[in-house]
């Protein structure tokens, strides 16, 4: 017997969950959890958004089915989907818990039950809706970007680097990523100076972007080499440029 939408056990949380913490809860409850490849779960570590919706029921006799798909959106932009199966072994007992990455997996699990296997009969259409969030400008790496952030913060020289409000904050991030940005101070001392000024662009767990500017030059008295880092191109520029000026003859 196909089971209708709106009469299937499914219990949508009460209050919002971050994408986080809808991964964890289904993480928990599922018996084979374990089996997840880890390159999955380092994917999902940095979702931006998340979606839980029934896929297919089946009761009879005491007995059901139900799948569920959760999709989540990525910090690249693109999307990652788990496989949910409900089930009991037998009348009254209680429900089990399953995840699988594809729908294969998902099949062969559910054929292993003794139900009616999945018909277009029992397929239910589902429109994925996730939260609109707007698609990162950068390509992140989830690679210790925390670590990244305090190591650079570290670093700095200048007495005005961002303070420990936004140090805290980019403790949270979750995927970094540098690049160069070109041109630079337009006088003689800049190629004498060697500045080089860099993107450090950090992803966060709330999923907004954070960025640090860093200037390296040696437009110090002794010639050495110095780190210097802001909160702004802008304000990494005007540095820059002002460093320049005190080197020109």
């Amino acid at each position: 017997m196909s089971v209708p939408y709106e009469t299937a056990a499914y219990e949508p949380p009460e209050s919002p969950e971050s994408p986080e913490e809808h991964l964890m809860r289904l993480l928990g409850r599922a018996l084979n959890s374990f089996e997840l490849p880890d390159e999955i779960l380092r994917r999902l570590d940095c979702a931006l958004a998340h979606d839980g919706s029934l896929h297919s029921a089946h009761h009879s006799a005491g007995l059901h089915r139900e799948t569920y798909r959760h999709t989540w959106l990525l910090a690249d932009g693109s999307a990652l989907t788990l496989w949910e199966l409900v089930h009991n072994t037998a009348p009254g007992s209680e429900p089990r818990h399953e995840v699988f990455v594809d729908e294969e997996e998902l099949r062969a699990a559910g054929s292993r039950l003794g139900l009616p296997p999945e018909t277009p009969d029992f397929e239910l259409p589902v429109q994925v809706q996730l939260s609109p969030v707007p698609s990162p400008r950068h390509a992140y790496v989830p690679e210790a970007s925390a670590d990244h952030a305090r190591r650079l913060l570290r670093r700095a020289e200048n007495t005005d680097r961002p303070g420990p409000d936004l140090a805290d904050r980019l403790s949270t991030a979750c995927g970094h990523q540098i690049s160069q940005a070109f041109g630079g101070p337009g006088r003689a001392g800049r190629a004498r100076a060697g500045f080089s000024l860099y993107e450090h662009a950090f992803l966060l767990r709330d999923g907004a972007e954070v960025s640090l500017w860093e200037v390296e030059h040696t437009a110090t008295p002794d010639g050495r080499h110095m780190c210097e880092v802001y909160d702004s191109e802008d304000t990494a520029r005007r540095a820059m440029e002002r460093r320049a000026a005190r080197m020109t003859p």
